[in-house]
């Protein structure tokens, strides 16, 4: 008997946890969504948030094994994002298929890693 009082105890623990996550869930969708349209501002951010990293680790002379895993991870990043979801070289020998029906859309780039996933 006392192992489900506190299991019970325990979930009631946890709920106002899962409730903060939630609502902070919600008021960072708000803010992705009203930032959107604003993709040179964005740009600019992430190059000013670069650049002061990069005067950080130069005038500390350290964290260049840090720096150099995030490097790599951004990179790759990169590469996906500018890569297309499908590889032109893995299409079947007759070539790249196009729309047949008035309904299909042609796609000709799709990301391979959408953009906010990027960021």
């Amino acid at each position: 008997m006392e192992g489900t009082g506190g299991s019970s105890a325990s979930a009631a623990a946890v709920q106002p946890v899962n409730q903060r996550l939630q609502e902070f869930s919600k008021l960072f969708q708000y803010y992705l969504d009203k930032s959107t349209p604003h993709s040179m501002y964005r740009w600019i951010g992430t190059f000013v948030i670069a650049s002061i990293y990069l005067l950080r680790v130069f005038y500390i002379q350290g964290f260049y094994i840090v720096s150099y895993g995030l490097g790599i991870y951004m990179l790759n990043l990169l590469i996906r994002f500018l890569s297309p979801l499908v590889d032109p070289e893995m299409e079947p020998s007759d070539g790249p298929l196009l729309p047949t029906k008035g309904s299909d859309e042609f796609k000709p780039f799709i990301r391979r890693l959408p953009e906010f996933k990027f960021w």
